[in-house]
């Protein structure tokens, strides 16, 4: 293959929303069987993910490992029940894989591992370290006149970290404008709110006087999602920065925005009502 593919689904042609919320159930279902955790990091970037792979990056599931796909980095891996749903249901993988997801001996790890998995280009967990791995492939490929490009997600929590930082100064400097940064700004990490374990804001004027060129917007408003990441690189040599708002929890009322929700697995009637409310949206 010698030239990039092309968008796997036309915007307006598909409906991204169904496919949200058949993910979400998925996810709900995999931490319910594993009795793992994180589920509400999981739901807060489903529709990033959705509009990455459905729309925006250059990528074939026939062909995981294709040399000029875009690569793609979830930095906060410790989310990865979603990645895998995406993966799955975009056919990098068999579905059934997800079943045993995050049980003895399963393919599929608690956080993201490349190992045996198509479509997972690095093993993540260990916070603050996405940026500087995506930074380097965009390095890579814009020594090598390659032509694909490097997306990383991001949680707020790892924006803490001196060593996302790094890479934060180090790619305008060598206008890495193939680089995309998507940070999942749900303002809850792992113990506490973000504003009080190191208060972030002004954020978005941060990055950008690190250099980079920054959108903020509603991560669960698709069009708006898809709008930003279509507009890349927003500015020519520059990396590109989406800040995207959004909440812990996505798409289950009482696990919205609570904290609880970052290590407890749903079980029993909280499994039960939030697939009731997920099956049934309002």
């Amino acid at each position: 293959m010698t030239q990039l593919m092309s968008q796997p689904a036309p915007a307006g042609t598909f409906d991204l929303a169904g496919v949200c919320s058949g993910l979400r159930l998925r996810v709900l279902d995999m931490i319910n069987r594993a009795g793992s955790s994180h589920i509400g990091t999981a739901f807060s970037m489903i529709e990033l993910l959705v509009v990455l792979y459905w729309q925006a990056l250059r990528v074939d599931p026939g062909q995981p490992d294709w040399p000029d796909r875009d690569r793609f980095v979830l930095s906060k891996g410790h989310g990865c029940a979603g990645l895998y749903a995406v993966l799955a249901e975009r056919g990098f993988f068999p579905d059934q894989w997800l079943d045993s997801y995050y049980q003895n001996g399963a393919r599929l790890a608690g956080h993201a591992t490349h190992s045996g998995v198509p479509g997972i280009e690095l093993s993540t967990g260990s916070l603050g370290h996405g940026l500087s791995v995506a930074t380097g492939m965009a390095l890579a490929a814009q020594r090598d006149g390659r032509p694909w490009r490097s997306f990383v997600l991001l949680s707020d929590g790892e924006c803490d970290e001196g060593s996302t930082w790094e890479p934060m100064l180090f790619a305008p400097h060598h206008r890495l404008d193939n680089l995309i940064a998507i940070v999942d700004y749900n303002k809850i990490q792992s113990l506490g709110k973000v504003t009080e374990v190191i208060d972030l804001e002004p954020f978005a004027d941060k990055w950008r006087a690190c250099g980079w060129a920054v959108r903020e917007i509603d991560g669960h408003d698709l069009l708006a999602v898809s709008d930003a990441l279509a507009a890349v690189p927003f500015r020519p040599g520059r990396p590109s920065c989406v800040v995207a708002h959004t909440v812990k929890g996505k798409g289950v009322s009482f696990m919205e925005n609570e904290l609880l929700w970052h290590y407890r697995s749903p079980q029993g009637d909280e499994y039960a009502a939030a697939r009731k409310e997920l099956q049934n949206p309002s």
